[in-house]
């Protein structure tokens, strides 16, 4: 009886289920299932951080682009409009994503999901602060501590002429507008002389970082120019001292170049300045 011959090598290769192999599919690795939109899960995930990055971009461009001249400031309010929305976007992009992708799903993507939510949130963040304060403050941009009879420009009213806002004061209405909102904004009183009291308000404007443009104590006025961080806008200071009883008075006036409303930073600056003003003594 011949001996039953045993198979060789090739014969093995080529049998059914060899290898991981059958005669009819292709091969299957064991332990690894396909997942349904695995690639486009990861694919949407990328989408959203991208569009999330590129509004962030846009968003920190917008204020020194329009500090360096590349555009106008309404170009650079409008950039900063647009980047909330690609924010947004990409937020709500990369949301859908990472549910797609959460843990246990098999699918991939997902901490790039959570990076591009972040990110857009933030980035959407940025403006939205801006319009909360703009519905909370009146839409007024010249500030001064004597609403009756405001701090006269001299030396920069050739400039405030040739600026959009002008250097004439708004009247009653701006004045009441005022009072309403800022009703801390009030002249300063010091018991010195109008000259020692002029040395303290030259000394503090100074300190503020102001660029000086006038400063004559015989008439007891300054005059100078504040530049925001991020825009880089341009807002005219007067200080006027005068004498009052045995004493001064002190009173400021801060207005925007440009802008309908200042989202209250004329009168953060005018507080800041009569601050700085009593730390002088």
């Amino acid at each position: 009886m011949a001996a039953r011959a045993r198979p060789g090598a090739s014969e093995r290769a080529a049998s059914p289920g060899a290898a991981g192999m059958d005669s009819s599919g292709p091969i299957r690795i064991p332990g690894r299932t396909a997942v349904p939109g695995r690639d486009l899960v990861a694919y949407l995930a990328a989408a959203g951080l991208v569009v999330a990055v590129a509004a962030a971009a846009a968003e920190l461009l917008a204020g020194p682009g329009t500090r360096i001249g590349w555009w106008p400031f309404p170009t650079g309010i409008a950039i900063l409009s647009w980047a909330a929305y690609g924010g947004i976007a990409g937020a709500a992009v990369s949301f859908a994503a990472g549910v797609a992708a959460r843990p246990g799903s098999g699918r991939a993507g997902a901490r790039i999901a959570v990076a591009g939510l972040l990110l857009g949130l933030a980035a959407a963040a940025v403006p939205w602060s801006y319009l909360r304060i703009a519905k909370s403050v009146p839409a007024i941009h010249d500030i001064t501590t004597d609403t009756e009879n405001p701090p006269g420009f001299s030396v920069l009213l050739p400039v405030r002429r040739d600026a959009p806002n002008g250097a004439d004061y708004g009247g009653p209405e701006v004045a009441a507008k005022q009072r309403a909102a800022y009703p801390d904004v009030k002249s300063a009183h010091l018991p010195v002389s109008p000259r020692e009291a002029f040395d303290r308000a030259l000394a503090a404007a100074q300190k503020m970082g102001w660029t000086i443009a006038a400063a004559d104590p015989a008439s007891g006025s300054i005059e100078a120019t504040a530049t925001t961080f991020w825009f880089g806008f341009k807002d005219d200071v007067v200080v006027r001292v005068a004498p009052e009883g045995t004493g001064s008075r002190v009173d400021v006036r801060s207005v925007s170049r440009v802008g309908v409303s200042d989202l209250g930073t004329n009168a953060r600056r005018i507080r800041n300045y009569l601050r700085t003003l009593s730390g002088a003594a």
